[in-house]
């Protein structure tokens, strides 16, 4: 059988059972199967695939998963997320489309505090969505900030989906982890300037109303006691890979345990919370490394079939230039983001797209970051965007997906900007791993 076929089989047979609403883990458990059989030569390469699922996910490397997963669980359930809210708004003046601000601010540092970018929205959905409406703001002034912010969190550390891609492409995970800050830190600051702007030249999206001012300590308390001490977690885990001091399973391990014991100080902690957390970390968790258990496979059986080979070929004998490749690259990830889900984009790419940057000789971690934009993105964009669905679950009946569409479309056109900006200059995304270590 010709590479050309094995490609069809393989990548466009997985990509079919996607888009029939098979899930990841089983479409590429389908796909392995089949492939084992017809290209790893029938038993033996059934016994190889059943060995392959035990050793990918035995890597030391995913062990952050886990962990990042657990920061962002106990942050949650122990309710010292709306500590944190009271703490940032207590700080921001009454700007245009303050509440907007504030969730945008809080969001952020909730995205160095956790992994996942569904739990950030869904508790910030959940908790500043009903007060943005109730104060007459329009739905989608409401919601964006919202959806935007929670996929931020794929870019600023932790974050499980940037392990699992350092994990699956061989980028330097904690490389991946720094070089996403200033992107996100970016990203936000240009969500707070485009609300406020769009605001002011519209004050009915977001009547301005009147809140409790505080002064001198009573302003600054909440602050102090509960975000500054949740960021200087951020910061030791940061800290701790830059200087080398941790791998990034150590580093994460550190941010897990003094989530933990912080929660313990604050009298947080409980029997049940404590289960809740453990509970959405291994659902998480499992499902994520259970989708590994077909990545490692995938890509064995695509090397075996000559498809991969094949592709690369086709792709590096062409005589473009490597911006030209690269480009093309962001544009497929792109286009794939509006029908599947982030692990699915991994899955089928990276054994394809990693042999051709690396033989182009392309800085790995700014092509990762990248790929990480365009990851974000597809949370986002209409009409699958997981976070789209999320705020749909979480948003009062008045809210309706045109609300939700409608308000994300500002947030992609920025999301979009930002890709542009770091493909052009790549600093952006490699400054600050180059300076940290």
């Amino acid at each position: 059988m010709s590479w050309q076929a094995a490609a069809w089989l393989l990548l466009g047979g997985s990509t079919a059972l996607l888009f029939l609403g098979l899930p990841v883990a089983f479409a590429f458990l389908a796909i392995n199967v089949v492939g084992a059989a017809l290209y790893m030569g029938g038993e033996p390469g059934l016994v190889q695939l059943a060995r392959n699922s035990v050793q990918s996910v035995a890597s030391f490397s995913l062990t952050p998963i886990p962990l990042f997963i657990l920061m962002g669980e106990v942050l949650f359930h122990t309710g010292l997320a709306v500590k944190v809210i009271d703490g940032i708004e207590r700080l921001i003046r009454a700007v245009p489309g303050r509440l907007a601000v504030v969730a945008v601010v809080a969001g952020t540092v909730f995205s160095a505090i956790s992994g996942s970018t569904i739990a950030t929205t869904a508790m910030l959905g959940s908790l500043m969505l009903p007060l943005m409406l109730s104060r007459g703001y329009h739905p989608a002034m409401a919601t964006g900030p919202i959806m935007a912010i929670g996929a931020v969190d794929m870019l600023i550390p932790p974050s499980a989906l940037t392990v699992l891609l350092g994990s699956l492409s061989g980028i330097s995970i904690s490389k991946l982890l720094i070089g996403g800050i200033l992107p996100g830190l970016i990203l936000s600051a240009a969500f707070v300037i485009y609300i406020v702007v769009r605001v002011k030249l519209k004050p009915a999206l977001a009547p301005a109303t009147t809140f409790v001012e505080y002064h001198g300590w009573n302003k600054l308390r909440p602050f102090v006691q509960y975000v500054i001490p949740l960021l200087s977690i951020f910061a030791a885990v940061i800290a701790s890979m830059s200087a080398g001091w941790a791998t990034p399973t150590e580093s994460a391990a550190i941010g897990a345990l003094a989530t933990v014991l912080l929660a313990g100080l604050y009298r947080a902690l409980t029997l049940t919370n404590v289960l809740q957390a453990l509970r959405g970390t291994v659902a998480i968790s499992a499902m994520i490394l259970f989708i590994i258990v077909g990545a490692t496979t995938f890509a064995q059986i695509l090397s075996f079939s000559g498809a991969a080979n094949g592709l690369v070929s086709l792709i590096t004998g062409q005589g473009l230039p490597v911006a030209a490749v690269v480009a093309g690259m962001m544009l497929i990830l792109i286009l794939l983001g509006v029908f599947v889900d982030q692990v699915s984009m991994m899955l089928i790419t990276l054994p394809i797209f990693m042999p051709v940057v690396q033989q182009f000789g392309v800085d790995l971690v700014w092509f990762g970051i990248m790929f990480l934009i365009c990851m974000q993105l597809g949370l986002l964009l209409p009409p699958h965007g997981l976070l789209l669905m999320t705020m749909k679950g979480v948003a009062p009946p008045q809210v309706t997906m045109a609300h939700i569409f409608r308000a994300v479309v500002p947030y992609v056109v920025m999301s979009l900007l930002l890709l542009a900006l770091v493909f052009l200059a790549p600093a952006v995304a490699t400054w600050l791993p180059l300076k940290l270590g």
